[in-house]
């Protein structure tokens, strides 16, 4: 009897591990036969579920008077939908946390600034490349010892946490410090009260901060050039190829310019 009970029990598990292996292939945008469904499951759905972190202007950012999340990657998740035919849901997240929640099944595609250098650590699906983006160092408008990348040697500079502009600054030498921030706002405050002496950062980020706020400039000679994409989870294939077409579409009818002007012109 106790035997019976017992391989009853381990029959109920294995069903259970079986269900959840099933679920979490779903999630990942296969069905319970290994095809791909990514599209498919968009499609029915009539959404698609976008995920960034709105702190990042011009390309994601809350407006200060509505309180919603506007920018180049809204706009540009917009009007990628249109083209495939559905509606766009925008979820705001922790920059470090959205690659995470892609595994996870949180969203179906993070549109947010991201770079291939920095989607490359985990096993992604990317998109073509929307969007060529430079770093550049910024300093204070006073700063006279600092006119190069060369005349970092020494100093204590800023950057993002988990940002490809991080990854640029772990491969120079000579820093005396790399304070790391969790948003580009802290660093600016940093910088602008003199307790660092550059930040490395996006040139449409460093325009966009300086637009609102004087007392910075950019120095001429950008550090490097970052490929933007939009990040997938491992396999969605159909659903990453319908995203390219779309993109395509919207490059050649002239949306893609129209908001290139409205946001990235600088």
């Amino acid at each position: 009897m106790r035997k019976n009970y017992i391989m009853m029990l381990a029959l109920i598990l294995a069903m259970l591990l079986t269900l959840a292996a099933c679920s979490q292939k779903s999630e990942t945008g296969m069905d319970k036969t290994g095809q791909d469904n990514s599209l498919k499951r968009v499609e029915e759905a009539q959404k698609l579920t976008v995920g960034l972190c709105a702190a990042y202007p011009p390309f994601e950012s809350r407006n200060e008077k509505t309180g919603k999340i506007e920018g180049f990657d809204v706009d540009l998740a917009n009007a990628l939908a249109r083209e495939i035919g559905v509606d766009v849901e925008i979820k705001d997240a922790e920059w470090q946390a959205l690659l995470g929640g892609l595994t996870k099944g949180d969203y179906d595609v993070l549109i947010t600034c991201m770079s291939k250098k920095e989607a490359a650590k985990e096993n992604v699906n990317m998109s073509d490349v929307y969007y060529n983006l430079n770093d550049v160092v910024v300093v204070r408008e006073d700063e006279k010892s600092i006119n190069s990348p060369e005349d970092l040697k020494g100093k204590v500079i800023g950057v993002q946490l988990g940002s490809g502009s991080e990854q640029i600054a772990d491969k120079m030498q000579g820093f005396k410090e790399i304070k790391r921030y969790n948003y580009n706002p802290e660093a600016f405050i940093d910088l602008k009260n003199k307790r660092i002496g550059a930040v490395i950062v996006g040139y449409a980020y460093a325009v966009n901060q300086m637009k609102t706020e004087k007392g910075f400039k950019i120095l001429d000679k950008p550090l490097e050039s970052s490929e933007i994409v939009m990040v997938l989870r491992k396999g969605e294939d159909t659903l990453t190829q319908r995203l390219n077409e779309a993109f395509a579409n919207i490059k050649k009818n002239g949306v893609y310019d129209q908001l290139i002007g409205n946001w990235l012109k600088v």
